[in-house]
């Protein structure tokens, strides 16, 4: 993902936003493409001030409703024989198993898999495409498509800029000394923590062995009466 975003970084700002809705876009028609790192990195890269977030948003949110709509499209049109051909094309991602979870998403949650089918990834592929096939109504299926799009790529996009931002201001403002003195305190309280835990297991087990052990006063009861009472020996002189 750093290789991505430094690649994107030499980009114009323009060349970033069709990129992010063009990657994100055929993803979304059925086409394993890293569409989530494209935004991920992307919004990274917003952090820094080199694009601007809405614009990042927008083109994600663009290329996932416009893309799903197509894959919905290519899904009516060709059916289940579409599917799979795509199984046949990318097993590793489309395959028979990856498909029946799909249609087991869909026949569980109904058009709710398109709106949150966008936050996982193998949904995201194949929303389109199997909301097509297995005929949902295209006007449900918009509804959900645009509302997934939509809070996907502005939350996922705003989320990581606000994230960036608040890292880059912190790194900046920090000094090396406070920077060591967190390093060490947090090493400090680890080393505490694990032997405190050390302690209180050892306890607990010596605890546990004592409490298997036989009672004190069984043993001296059982002391007591193996022992003869004692003689004392000058009445036994006495005695003779």
């Amino acid at each position: 993902m750093i290789d991505v975003q430094h690649w994107l970084s030499a980009l114009p700002p323009g060349v970033v936003y069709l990129i992010v809705a063009g990657v994100i876009g055929v993803e979304s028609m059925g086409v394993p493409l890293p569409g989530e790192i494209v935004l991920v990195s992307s919004a990274l890269l917003a952090a820094t001030g080199v694009v601007e977030p809405e614009w990042v948003a927008s083109a994600a949110a663009f290329g996932a409703i416009v893309g799903d709509s197509v894959g919905y499209a290519v899904g009516r049109r060709g059916g289940r024989p579409l599917l799979a051909r795509l199984g046949r094309r990318f097993p590793k991602h489309l395959g028979p198993a990856q498909l029946a979870r799909a249609e087991q998403s869909f026949a569980r949650h109904g058009v709710w898999a398109v709106f949150f089918g966008r936050f996982v990834a193998l949904l995201r592929i194949l929303a389109g495409p199997l909301a097509g096939a297995l005929h949902v109504p295209y006007r449900r299926f918009l509804v959900a498509n645009a509302a997934g799009g939509l809070v996907w790529a502005f939350g996922t996009t705003y989320l990581l800029y606000s994230v960036g931002r608040a890292a880059e201001h912190w790194l900046k403002d920090i000094s090396w000394a406070g920077l060591v003195l967190a390093v060490l305190a947090g090493l400090g309280s680890t080393w505490w923590l694990r032997r405190r835990a050390h302690r209180v297991a050892s306890a607990d087990g010596a605890a546990d062995m004592e409490a298997a052990e036989i009672p004190s006063d069984a043993v001296d009861g059982q002391s007591s009466a193996s022992v003869p009472p004692a003689v004392d020996p000058v009445r036994a002189g006495n005695e003779h």
